[in-house]
Order: C-alpha cells, then structure tokens, then sequence
C-alpha cells in the first residue's frame, strides 16, 4: 500500500498502490505516429517537455533537441501523466496556465537535479484550486518525496517556500513492484538502477502500453531482465541515453558502439519485441549535429529507433 500525505485539503483518492501481476499487452505492438498538436484526451499521446540529461544546455548547439532537463507528459483517457519534473515542467506549466482547473498525477524516477529542478517553477503549483498527485520512492537516507522537494525550495537554496503552493497536492510513496490504477489506467513500477534508487514506469491502456526507462544501470550483463519483462511488446519504449560519449580508438568499433548506453537500448527493445525505441535524457556535451549522428547510427541497427526532440508529440494508436 502506499502512503499518502497531503497539502492544503485533501480530495477523494483515485489511486493506490497495490500488488498484482502485469497487466496483459498487446500482442503485436505497432510503432507510434509523431504529429505537431496535442491529440484528444481520449487519445493516448507522449509530449516531450524536455529531453535533456544531467543539466540544462540552451544554446545554438542544441536548438533541434532542446535543451531543458527531463519532463515527459502523457494524456491517457482523460488523465494527464508527467513523468519527471527537470527544466522541461516550467514550460509544461507555461503551457498550462490558463487552462484551470489543472489535474495531474506528478511521477518521479528519482530525484537527481535535473529530475526536480523544474518543480519550484511549475507555475500551476501556485493556483488554488489546481489539483495534483505526487509520486516518488523513498530515498535510502528514508527522506519522502516531500521531503527531498520541500527541501529544494528552503532558503538560502530558492526563496520562495514549498508552503506558497497553493495547489491541492497528495504525496504518495512508491515502491518498486507496485501497480497503481488510475481508472482504468494501469502504471506499474520496477527497479532500473541500485545505485540511484530510479524506477522505470509502464503504462498500460485498453491493450496499448508506453514504458519509461531512464537512468538504468548499463553495467547489468545480459541487459536488465526486469526491464525486458516490463517492457514486453511495448507499443513505445522510452530509454536513456545519457552515458553516450565514445571512447575514440579503446576499444575496437563494434565494442565501442557497445559501450553506448543507446546500444543496449538496442538490445533491450529487440528482445521485448518493442514497437518503437525512443532515446532520451541526452548527454550534455552532445549538440544537435553529434545527436543526428547518434540516431543514424542507431537506426542502422534498429529501424525502429529515433531520438527524442523537445516539443515532439507521440501517439500511440
């Protein structure tokens, strides 16, 4: 079960966590089409708010990709999912205003900086009346999502207080394992990295399925097998590929291609039979010209491959 705390008044309880097996998938995972405005909200659509790893990179370089930290929105049968809250939820928020009262259920990975850099910026946080459901795990040191948020936000750090929010907002702990139903949404949870305690996400809707799986362990043989399981016949697998710089001339080309983090990507949506591979949290130091490179390379290996551009919209039909 998950525990819930609250800010401002509390609201009926859509959401639990609960143990149970998979949900079933489809059987044959058809690739998702890319379009240039939001789908109706009884569609199924990805939005890629900001597509970067580790810090935000603005500049001439990285005008094609973008250059805002990770924040992915999905509109799913009437509900609006954000995954992460890096750089890319300030613009989600910019987006949003205007158009309350604003719902969302807030689902973070871990809490890495360019993960929760943007939250103190979502601007629809601030409206009374706007309601939100906020996801995380508890850290090792036993801090709650809450906490490690509320925290961000204290002096001499930021100087307006997480008090100021005037938005309903419920915390719910994750665990891995867990499922949480919204309606008939179904988001399952597992364990994608030891060593930054980040959860991977699938999200399932009447047979069709997204997975969002950033910042794994790479250095697992053989793949993360949890992984290959949730991400079984996917529709979209949504993957990271920060740790993509080469090793010029170590190795030899095909064990440098190996090394890539996209690479085992590669891997993992041939042996789930994925409809499409989607790369993202990019590395820093790579500009628009090196990442056009990169996805190149991988649709060589996967045609069925691309990387992810901010402001890209994917729906999954």
């Amino acid at each position: 079960m998950s525990d819930a705390e609250t800010s401002s008044t509390t609201h009926p309880d859509n959401s639990s966590m609960i143990n149970s097996e998979n949900s079933e998938v489809s059987p044959s995972p058809a690739p998702a089409t890319t379009s240039t405005d939001v789908q109706p909200a009884e569609d199924f659509t990805i939005r890629f708010w900001g597509v970067r790893g580790s810090i935000p990179t603005p500049g001439p370089d990285t005008v094609r990709y973008g250059g805002n930290t990770a924040c992915v929105e999905v509109l799913v049968a009437g509900q609006r999912l954000i995954f992460d809250g890096g750089t890319g939820l300030r613009v989600l928020g910019k987006h949003l205003l205007g158009q309350e009262p604003v719902s969302a259920h807030l689902f973070f990975t871990h809490t890495h900086w360019d993960r929760i850099q943007g939250f103190p910026f979502f601007s629809p946080a601030f409206v009374a009346g706007n309601r939100f459901d906020v996801y995380g795990a508890t850290a090792d040191n036993g801090a709650s999502i809450k906490q490690r948020l509320t925290d961000q936000m204290l002096r001499p750090s930021f100087p307006t207080p997480f008090q100021a929010m005037k938005s309903q907002m419920t915390f719910r702990t994750l665990s891995a394992g867990g499922v949480v139903p919204i309606e008939d949404v179904v988001i399952e949870t597992i364990s994608l990295n030891r060593f930054t305690g980040a959860l991977g996400f699938r999200v399932t809707w009447q047979g069709r399925s997204l997975v969002y799986a950033t910042d794994t362990d790479h250095s697992i043989a053989g793949g993360n097998q949890n992984l290959i399981y949730l991400a079984h016949q996917a529709n979209v697998l949504v993957y990271d590929g920060n740790s993509g710089d080469r090793i010029d001339g170590d190795l030899e080309p095909q064990a440098e291609i190996e090394h890539l983090s996209w690479y085992s990507g590669l891997e993992i949506a041939k042996a789930a039979s994925v409809g499409e591979l989607i790369i993202f949290h990019h590395h820093p130091a790579h500009g628009d010209d090196a990442l056009d490179r990169i996805e190149m390379e991988m649709q060589a290996n996967f045609p069925r491959a691309r990387l992810a551009r901010e402001g890209m919209i994917v729906q999954i039909e």
